[in-house]
């Protein structure tokens, strides 16, 4: 059973996915994360994107916690069905449209997403059988899409390497909770000077 912890929905009871087939993030990693976005002062008023969604556990506490819009992205049948489970409750709980589900592969919708676009947390938590040839092309079109201060946490087991950081991001820290690795990565300093560019171009 996966609750929210804390936050407008703290307490709220989420659906599960039916059967074994994802890697729910465990409860522990989700505390310490949690923890750590919040000392970052990141979650008011950001822009989250949850890749690799499963239930939508960790977009829909973002929401809780203060974010003012949420993208689960999920392909499976039964995750992306959880995931539109759980939008409506949080959205009923907040009493406003904050998540919204989009059925469809990571890489896929990152490619279609306009160009202007940009999140300030990215989520992602693909399946640990998932390759570093398959992870670089959703980490490369993403790269393009993260707000000037943007924080990409990205799940993976312990036993994987270190991910291949595409042009534009780069890792700034790493936490380990048994078999379970956190990567915490950010825009580099380029890319954050052409996000300002961007962005002053368009209030011009």
């Amino acid at each position: 059973m996966s609750r929210i912890i804390a936050g407008a929905a703290g307490g709220t009871t989420l659906f599960s996915v039916p059967g074994d087939g994802t890697r729910p993030t465990t409860d522990r990693v989700k505390e310490a994360l949690f923890s750590r976005l919040e000392s970052y002062g990141i979650l008011q008023e950001a822009r989250v994107l949850d890749l690799f969604a499963g239930s939508g556990a960790l977009g829909v506490e973002s929401a809780s916690r203060g974010a003012t819009a949420v993208d689960l992205v999920e392909l499976a049948d039964k995750p992306a069905a959880t995931c539109r489970q759980n939008a409506e409750l949080v959205n009923k709980i907040l009493a406003r449209t904050c998540v919204n589900v989009h059925r469809a592969k990571a890489e896929t919708f990152l490619l279609r997403v306009p160009a202007d676009v940009r999140w300030d947390v990215v989520f992602i938590d693909p399946p640990y059988a998932f390759t570093e040839a398959e992870l670089a092309t959703v980490l490369t079109p993403l790269a393009g899409h993260l707000a000037v201060n943007a924080v990409v946490v990205l799940e993976r087991s312990t036993r994987s390497p270190e991910p291949v950081w595409p042009e534009g991001m780069e890792r700034f820290s790493e936490r380990k909770y048994g078999e379970t690795t956190l990567w915490f990565a950010e825009p580099s300093d380029d890319d954050a000077e052409s996000g300002e560019d961007e962005a002053e171009a368009a209030q011009a």
